[in-house]
């Protein structure tokens, strides 16, 4: 795109915000509404479960980075724009204002959803976790800190090293925005039981806001190891597989797509 044409730094901030916006409402609107729906008569969850909502973060980011990502990268994610900076993908001058409005995006969707579950009589944010991130009585599944800090830093430099590998010029065209969205049901799949799932400190502090108490008091570790994940792929990712212009990669490969999630 010449440079006479490209996005403004307003079109940008809003496309993040936007894309942001819709990964926290779908995904943990998913959690919140359609995780678990009970039959009260027969007693069977109607809901969609795990499985449902690690398909709704990953639709997300794939409907949103085919819709938006052209315009600002599609980041949707402080720990991407951390670690496609430090990877030279992105302009320093754009993290700051990136992250701040990947958090506003977060937190309006937040509160979206809690304007629409306190439609429900007994609802408590608090007491139903709100879709937040937790370790130990907090973890889905009881896992201590350490495990939940432990996986969301491997699964965040994964996430990373995805996003950087399908934007690579050296990637097919076009199938960068699935094969990130696919990436973050699987990092889903594998970590809900354990953390709930970050890999986004915007995602987390989205809802965390509104859950307070607990959800607050454990939301550090959900910004720091995203964080820190990010930063290990942002770094290696470039020692690790350099592009040294290898004609038959060259073969293959493609200008850098900017469809990151």
């Amino acid at each position: 795109m010449p440079a006479s044409s490209a996005p403004s730094t307003p079109a940008r901030l809003v496309a993040e915000f936007i894309g942001t916006f819709v990964l926290v409402f779908g995904g943990c609107g998913t959690a919140v509404f359609a995780a678990q729906v009970m039959d009260d008569p027969a007693g069977v969850n109607m809901g969609v479960g795990f499985l449902g909502v690690a398909l709704a973060f990953g639709l997300t980011v794939v409907v949103m980075a085919y819709a938006v990502g052209h315009i600002s990268g599609g980041h949707f994610n402080p720990a991407v724009t951390l670690g496609t900076a430090l990877a030279g993908r992105t302009k320093w001058s754009d993290v700051g204002p990136y992250m701040l409005i990947q958090i506003l995006g977060a937190t309006v969707a937040g509160g979206v959803l809690l304007a629409i579950a306190s439609g429900k009589t007994g609802f408590d944010a608090q007491e139903s976790g709100f879709a937040t991130n937790g370790y130990g009585e907090r973890s889905p599944d009881g896992y201590t800190m350490l495990s939940v800090l432990l996986i969301e830093v491997v699964l965040t430099a994964v996430f990373l090293y995805v996003i950087l590998g399908v934007t690579d010029r050296r990637a097919p065209a076009g199938f960068g925005p699935l094969a990130i969205g696919l990436s973050l049901t699987l990092i889903h799949l594998i970590s809900i039981p354990v953390s709930n799932t970050s890999v986004n400190p915007a995602r987390s502090l989205g809802v965390a806001w509104f859950a307070g108490g607990e959800a607050l008091g454990q939301v550090w570790l959900f910004i720091l190891a995203p964080l820190v994940g990010a930063a290990i792929a942002g770094l290696t990712y470039n020692l690790l597989l350099p592009d040294r212009g290898d004609v038959n990669a060259g073969i293959a490969g493609r200008e850098a797509n900017d469809a990151t999630a």
